[in-house]
């Protein structure tokens, strides 16, 4: 499976070398696709307002939100994305409101890739995400 390549600090297309729009491969198209899906809000996908995490609804604004419940609405999102056999989210900091970890995919075929995260503080309402070089090709 192929995906549009975003970089990963602007979240935005990049060009290839022969000036195409840059495309990525399994398994880092996987994990950058399990990144989406993670950023995109409940509601927000205006062909399908059922994908999406529930930001609104359950996890912005309300206190305390079990860090249960936000890795299991993250690996829920994850798996809506094609070809996606499992994910895993781990959390490594809550600090300031901050939240980091990481998210490992793994495809259907045995591949694995990962995304480090860092969510910004609520006021920003955005997550970063480092996916893993090493897996692009």
């Amino acid at each position: 499976m192929k995906t549009l390549y975003l970089e990963p600090t602007a979240w935005d297309f990049v060009l290839d070398s022969s000036a195409n729009i840059a495309l990525a491969s399994e398994p880092y198209a996987l994990a950058q696709d399990a990144a989406s899906a993670i950023r995109t809000f409940l509601g927000e996908c205006w062909y399908d307002t059922t994908l999406g995490v529930p930001y609104w609804q359950q996890i912005l604004g309300k206190f305390p939100v079990p860090l249960e419940l936000i890795r299991a609405e993250c690996v829920a999102a994850a798996l809506t994305v094609p070809d996606v056999a499992s994910a895993v989210v781990f959390f490594s900091a809550l600090t300031n409101r901050q939240l980091s970890g990481q998210v490992q995919i793994t495809s259907t075929s045995g591949s694995v890739a990962s995304a480090s995260f860092s969510t910004a503080p609520a006021a920003r309402l955005d997550t970063t995400f480092v996916l893993d070089q090493s897996a692009l090709s």
